[in-house]
């Protein structure tokens, strides 16, 4: 019997241009404090709502049949706060807060929506993810570094989520829409 083909997934926001922007312009302030890592290409910041990892293809369309029956309504979101994600007292993840309630509400419809095929996202945390550390000598000089760069609060409309599919690569992720849903308004 061959072997199932298997799509590495995922649930996101993907964010407009004066966003992506500011993104660059914080990742630029970053990169001049000392580490050891990689920022996140540009072309992939998204905010993950749910990752749904490798599945098949008989899931992929259960879960495509599924969120086409969210609805939800165009809402605004802003960008927050920096901040660092740490792995056993080591900085990991440099993020970006975003907030908006809505976006909690849209992530618990798409909880809801996959009950029966996915465990639920226990400690969901609205950001953007700008870079991945590997190393950093100087561990407290650069979280406070970091906690210093200021973000504009731009505020933004979200009008869809796409579900993706994600392959790893040597030389990063490669990112594929799968489906876009659009508000319901």
């Amino acid at each position: 019997m061959p072997d199932k083909k298997l799509t590495r997934a995922f649930i996101c926001i993907e964010f407009p241009d004066e966003v992506i922007k500011e993104v660059a312009r914080v990742q630029e302030l970053a990169g001049k404090i000392k580490f050891t890592g990689k920022m996140t290409e540009l072309e992939n910041l998204h905010l993950t709502l749910k990752f749904l990892g490798e599945i098949d293809d008989s899931m992929l369309e259960e879960v495509r049949k599924k969120l086409n029956e969210i609805k939800f309504d165009v809402f605004e979101a802003k960008l927050g706060k920096i901040g660092i994600f740490h792995l056993k007292g080591k900085p990991r993840i440099v993020w970006i807060k975003v907030e908006g309630k809505e976006i909690y509400e849209l992530q618990k419809k798409i909880d809801d929506a996959l009950k029966d095929l996915f465990k639920k996202e226990e400690r969901f945390m609205s950001h953007l993810t700008i870079a991945r550390i590997k190393y950093v000598r100087d561990k407290s000089g650069f979280d406070e570094k970091i906690s210093k760069i200021a973000v504009d609060k731009i505020k933004f409309k979200i009008k869809e989520f796409k579900l993706k599919s994600s392959e790893l690569k040597s030389i990063g992720p490669i990112y594929r829409d799968l489906e876009v849903y659009k508000s319901k308004a």
